[in-house]
């Protein structure tokens, strides 16, 4: 008789609630959690196969070693011993800019980031690679500039609007925000309520609209500037939100005046008449807008965004119920980095800043390795992530890590990125240890769950966090701990805060490694370095999301965080922790004036440069690449690299070349033919899927492919495709527009 377990999913960034039946220290069922307040007994079917990612062939069980090409098995100590002794041998020769920290990143789990970022800045180095900077670079770094703080990341209000703008996102397939697909289907049969998708195909999400703009692939900016200079034109903008809420209106103004909205839209290829009634709708509704990578990763993608912002401020939307709002937070996404900061990173190569949160460009690394710079990269540590299988330009990438004097990988499994290493060391699955994460995906109420272990490890592995830990003891940098501090961690917790403080309060330099001294401290008592960091995260938690908690009934107090520490242990199916004040949600805006800042000078030339007869002449294609590939098509048959078994699939189709019935035909080829297909990346071959709903001239392809499992590799990587020099000026790969060609094999 098994006994069933709330948790949560660990696939994708919603975290649906799951509860898994296990047998034996074995999961051998899954269903949806009725009792997670968050997903409400919703899951889809990826995270309802979750068991194929708990147990993979390729699991790791033990520290490797590479020895002459081959791993080898080692020891914990000897693998951290020897670690510790290049890491620092290589940072005292070249300097802290010699180190990269790649993590921070996972969909299931946040707790390893602090620590991998803790180790990075007690090295003294900046160099953090996130997939968060692969693809919200350009967007992240609008919000730094206009509302203060690169990870104020504001999002719909979608339970109170009265209509939804899907803005390069197809919420049918990819979510991006809990129970996505039940909540678009929701407003899609309300009578009351607008759903309004802009997208060049009739995706999912398009087909159950009641306005779709299948706009030309890559005229996204040139839509919005059109959009805005219809709503100035017409004297439509909300003046009193401009005047109370924003700063440089007038100074942006003339950027949208005297523009040939008529032009610009027919390169949209779109009707005037129907963009007009559009732009009416968003002058007299409660709207709010959900962009995604549709235009996070398409041309102009920083540009997409800042006007995008601009549009939303025009029609006073941000921070409204019913509009875009600013989440609470139980803690941000990263940290505010602004390169104009003197003390700010940017890239040795290219200077790109570290745009996404203090995370800099994934396309930048190769060139950041590769460089005969001083300043390169000679040592990384990986940290649950698969950058060869998941960031972009593969075989650059490659050809980097084959350069570094230091390559250290955490993984569940031996990962390809884990193939490159010179150290493996094995992580305790998401199942198999707490952990938790802090996506702001909720209004008003705050979200939080942590996950538990359910199973134990049936292998030698540790929890990143206590890799980390381990690390840092080994290189020195833990403080040695007072007897009378260690002895406290084994008794009750407010025991062990009263004499943690009284000892790191006469030694301020120490908080920098709090994490670390938690980890060696709570986190040996507990088994878990993550769940001691999180007591300390509590028990240090921002104003805000104190202020949100006592607001939800949490009494105030020296021991609110451990109560709330305890609460969340005690509801294991996640709860709400804060609520916000949804009257005044603008205070969190945290720009020197107070207000959303609309004049980003970076981006006032292109803004104002802007027009159709540029776009015209820009978005002429060549005859050696006459096709827009857009690479990493989210489907419901792909996972990232989390799921490596194949047949979590179920039989169904997974990485396909899909593209329009006239294509097809122009290229003399049926579904389910083997097709080829070049950009100036690379060149691949896979199977055609011919489907009504792609648009002419476009080819779709998803990401999270070409894994080799159990000695076999299905599908293709579609970052074989992508270059790492095909991006954005702050940094975002363009992935969403491609230029390709297609071509019998």
């Amino acid at each position: 008789m098994g006994t069933w377990h709330k948790t949560g999913c660990v696939l994708c960034a919603q975290n649906c609630g799951l509860e898994v039946l296990v047998e034996g220290n074995r999961m051998v069922k899954v269903r949806p959690d009725k009792e997670n307040p968050r997903s409400l007994g919703y899951a889809c079917r990826k995270g309802m196969n979750v068991l194929y990612h708990q147990y993979p062939a390729d699991r790791l069980n033990q520290p490797l070693k590479k020895v002459g090409g081959e791993f080898v098995p080692v020891s914990w100590d000897q693998a951290l011993t020897e670690i510790a002794e290049k890491l620092t041998t290589t940072v005292e020769a070249h300097g802290p800019r010699s180190f990269a920290y790649l993590g921070a990143s996972a969909q299931g789990g946040h707790m390893e980031a602090g620590f991998g970022v803790s180790l990075m800045k007690c090295l003294g180095s900046q160099n953090l690679y996130t997939s968060a900077g692969q693809e919200f670079s350009g967007t992240w770094w609008v919000q730094g500039r206009m509302f203060g703080k690169q990870y104020i990341l504001t999002g719909p209000d979608d339970h109170e609007t009265e209509m939804l703008v899907a803005w390069g996102w197809n919420g049918m397939e990819s979510h991006q925000m809990p129970r996505a697909p039940l909540v678009l289907k929701g407003i899609s049969k309300d009578p009351e309520r607008l759903l309004v998708s802009v997208d060049p195909r009739k995706s999912e999400t398009a087909r159950i609209a009641d306005i779709h703009l299948a706009l030309r692939p890559g005229t996204d900016s040139l839509l919005v500037k059109a959009m805005i200079a219809i709503i100035v034109e017409q004297g439509w903008e909300n003046e009193a939100y401009l005047s109370d809420h924003t700063d440089g209106w007038q100074t942006v103004k003339p950027w949208f005046q005297a523009f040939d909205t008529r032009a610009a839209l027919a390169v949209c290829e779109l009707s005037y008449d129907t963009v007009f009634d559009l732009c009416r709708l968003m002058t007299t509704r409660r709207w709010a807008f959900h962009p995604d990578l549709g235009i996070f990763m398409g041309r102009h993608s920083t540009l997409n965004s800042y006007l995008l912002n601009i549009l939303g401020c025009v029609c006073g939307i941000f921070g409204q119920r019913g509009g875009n709002i600013i989440p609470g937070m139980v803690m941000p996404l990263g940290y505010h980095a602004d390169e104009r900061n003197p003390k700010v990173w940017q890239t040795v190569v290219s200077g790109l800043p570290p745009a996404a949160a203090g995370s800099f460009p994934a396309c930048a690394l190769p060139e950041e390795i590769l460089t005969d710079h001083p300043d390169r990269i000679r040592a990384a540590i990986v940290s649950v992530c698969n950058p060869l299988r998941s960031w972009p330009d593969t075989k650059a990438l490659e050809t980097a890590f084959d350069h570094l004097d230091l390559l250290v990988v955490h993984d569940m499994v031996m990962s390809e990125t884990a193939q490159k290493a010179h150290y493996v060391l094995p992580c305790r699955s998401f199942y198999e240890a707490y952990d938790g994460t802090f996506f702001p995906w909720s209004f008003p109420n705050v979200y939080f769950q942590m996950r538990r272990p359910v199973v134990k490890p049936e292998g030698d592995q540790l929890e990143s966090s206590q890799i980390f830990t381990r690390l840092a003891d080994k290189m020195g940098l833990i403080p040695e701990i007072p007897e009378e501090v260690r002895q406290a961690a084994h008794k009750d917790r407010m025991t062990f805060g009263a004499a943690l403080m009284a000892w790191v309060g006469a030694h301020p330099e120490y908080f920098p490694k709090m994490l670390f001294i938690l980890g060696k401290t709570l986190g040996e008592a507990w088994d878990s370095a993550a769940l001691a960091g999180f007591w300390g995260m509590m028990m240090t938690a921002p104003k805000a999301f104190r202020k949100n908690a006592a607001r939800l009934g949490f009494e105030t107090g020296m021991d609110m965080g451990d109560r709330i520490f305890q609460t969340v242990l005690d509801t294991p199916e996640g709860l709400w922790v804060g609520t916000m004040d949804t009257e005044n949600n603008l205070a969190e805006v945290k720009t020197d004036s107070g207000k959303i800042e609309l004049v980003i000078p970076e981006l006032e030339a292109e803004s104002r440069a802007l027009d159709a007869d540029t776009e015209a002449r820009d978005l002429i294609l060549t005859d050696a690449f006459p096709l827009v590939l857009n690479a990493g098509r989210h489907r419901a048959t792909n996972m990232n690299t989390q799921m490596r078994n194949p047949e979590w699939v179920g039989g169904k189709r997974g990485c396909t070349i899909a593209v329009s019935p006239s294509l097809a035909d122009t290229l003399g080829l049926s579904d389910g033919d083997a097709v080829r297909v070049t950009t100036e990346a690379g060149t691949a071959v896979g199977e055609l899927e011919v489907k009504d709903d792609v648009r002419e001239g476009m080819v779709l392809i998803p990401h999270g492919f070409g894994l080799n499992y159990n000695g076999q590799t299905t599908g293709f990587n579609v970052n074989d495709l992508t270059g790492s020099t095909h991006r954005d000026p702050i940094g975002t790969p363009l992935h969403r527009f491609v230029p390709c060609r297609l071509e019998t094999p």
